[in-house]
């Protein structure tokens, strides 16, 4: 029995050192900060891996081999996804948990929250503002870093965020929606505390604005829609909860309800009656190749973005000017007015920080996004502007059977200019630019099945959005899956990459009929 114990230790330490080996240092703050209510901060301050904290957790007899959910909890609230199933998890799993075992505070999760929108801009701006109350030796390198310097100065705590309000009017008011979340979910879970009874429970539901569509999210047996007249005391004439429904519970849905909105206040408004227009600009044919399984990539991306509920405009074979021409059109399109977001996806051959035209003419990437800056379509302005870009960003890679590379036929006679893929982007906010490969490097297209890129692409959308997961935890998954791929000679491989200057999460509503495959 006690070998058997042994195993079971040595095993489950092994899984925890597998998960510390896959966090970054910007995990393991954030794992600090999320656990600040569970361990003392002397113990924290001395942390340098996750598996100090996980050391710390076992100790304190919040982790064991028996119960992994508080570890499951954090690596969910730190969105680390993929590593939940080392624990046996998936992300629905623990979301179907949380209201009964979750161990995070709502003040802890408001604060991550809170950081996650703070960009470093914001940060020295916030510093700058705060300068008088802050150590002047003190070093803030992060937004978690100011949150516990501004907690181990007593000048916030669970119940006194003035300190962040104050900056947030002055920095980023968006942000105050965050804090205005937790301060309601706050107020009315107290006042449920203290309502004699269930009927008054729902009225004050109802008084904060939560109850009609907060329903609809409960356990059907929990709520009633009064349709007309019936047994016991209507509330408004509206929504009536079953008397045996235990209050905890129904503070538990409340907390939930806030923060799944959390989320959904801190991204890009998305739900205007018009998504917006998708651009697919598919070049096939060029004067010396042709990009055999283009169409499969275009067709795809076609049904995918019309799922998505985008207007989607296709263009084939575009020369340089036709490229320019088309940006300069769209440019102008006063319909952008009504629409959330702009999304283009252009698949050719390409080289750094540029793509080829049907005429084997380049056009720079930057090019083509600075025409959509808000000072060039102010129609667009503060909306989100995504690029997907299928074409190689280098071109010294002998091509395998069966798998064609996008870009011209390699000249190693000549030495390419590197364009950094900061560079093919504005430096203003709002701009996504997903690119298939590295800089320098080829992208891989079958010639029946279509690009890696793209087909994982499309894949991962269909796959992720009906869960809710916004374009940067798509993109990530897309690159897992396009680093698994091998060419049919088995030494070749690839790597996308995203630039971003998203301010907000991005996240697409989620579509009422299935994915289209």
């Amino acid at each position: 029995s006690s070998n058997m114990e042994n195993d079971v230790s040595l095993k489950f330490c092994q899984q925890l050192l597998v998960i510390s080996e896959n966090l970054v240092t910007e995990d393991v703050a954030a794992l600090k900060f999320l656990c600040m209510d569970l361990l003392h901060l002397s113990k924290l301050e001395g942390v340098k891996s996750a598996a100090d904290i996980f050391k710390l957790l076992m100790a304190q007899e919040y982790l064991n081999a028996e119960d992994t959910f508080l570890l499951a909890e954090l690596l969910y609230r730190i969105k680390c996804h993929s590593l939940l199933e080392k624990l046996g998890y998936t992300k629905e799993k623990v979301q179907e948990h949380l209201h009964e075992k979750g161990r995070v505070s709502p003040y802890r999760q408001m604060l991550y929250e809170l950081s996650e929108n703070i960009t470093n801009e914001m940060l020295k701006e916030i510093i700058f503002l705060l300068q008088n109350r802050l150590p002047k030796r003190g070093i803030c390198r992060s937004a978690l870093d100011l949150l516990t310097l501004l907690e181990k100065r007593g000048l916030l705590t669970k119940d006194n965020v003035h300190i962040l309000e104050y900056v947030c009017k002055t920095i980023s008011p968006d942000l105050l929606q965050i804090l205005d979340c937790y301060k309601k979910a706050k107020v009315l879970c107290c006042n449920i505390f203290s309502s004699p009874d269930v009927w008054t429970t729902a009225k004050l539901l109802k008084e904060f604005g939560v109850l009609p569509s907060f329903c609809p999210k409960m356990h059907k047996s929990r709520c009633v829609l009064l349709s007309s007249e019936q047994e016991g005391t209507p509330v408004d004439g509206g929504f009536l909860f079953q008397p045996q429904v235990r209050l905890k519970y129904m503070i538990l849905e409340v907390l939930l309800f806030f923060f799944s909105f959390l989320q959904t206040i801190s991204s890009y408004k998305m739900d205007g009656p018009h998504r917006g227009f998708c651009l697919i600009i598919n070049n096939v044919n060029f004067n010396s190749s042709q990009r055999k399984g283009s169409c499969k990539d275009a067709e795809q991306l076609e049904r995918v973005f019309t799922w998505l509920g985008l207007d989607v405009r296709t263009y084939t074979d575009q020369t340089s000017g036709d490229i320019i021409k088309l940006m300069q059109t769209w440019q102008r399109v006063q319909d952008h007015r009504d629409r959330n977001c702009f999304i283009c996806c252009i698949l050719s051959h390409g080289k750094s920080g540029a793509v080829y035209g049907t005429d084997d003419k380049l056009v720079s990437i930057r090019v083509l996004t600075t025409h959509f800056t808000a000072q060039q379509c102010p129609q667009l302005a503060a909306k989100p502007k995504l690029f997907f870009i299928q074409a190689c960003q280098g071109n010294n890679v002998q091509r395998p059977v069966y798998v064609d590379t996008d870009g011209p036929t390699p000249d190693l006679s000549s030495m390419e200019e590197r364009v950094s893929l900061s560079e093919s982007i504005p430096e203003e906010a709002d701009f996504l630019l997903g690119m298939a490969t590295v800089d320098g490097c080829v992208s891989f297209r079958h010639t029946e099945e279509g690009t890696w890129y793209i087909q994982a692409l499309c894949s991962k959308l269909q796959l992720l959005v009906p869960r809710g997961e916004d374009i940067l935890s798509i993109l990530t998954q897309v690159n897992e899956e396009v680093a698994k791929r091998v060419s049919p000679s088995g030494t070749k491989k690839q790597m996308p990459q995203p630039a971003y200057t998203l301010r907000r999460k991005f996240i697409f509503p989620i579509p009422m009929a299935p994915p289209p495959s």
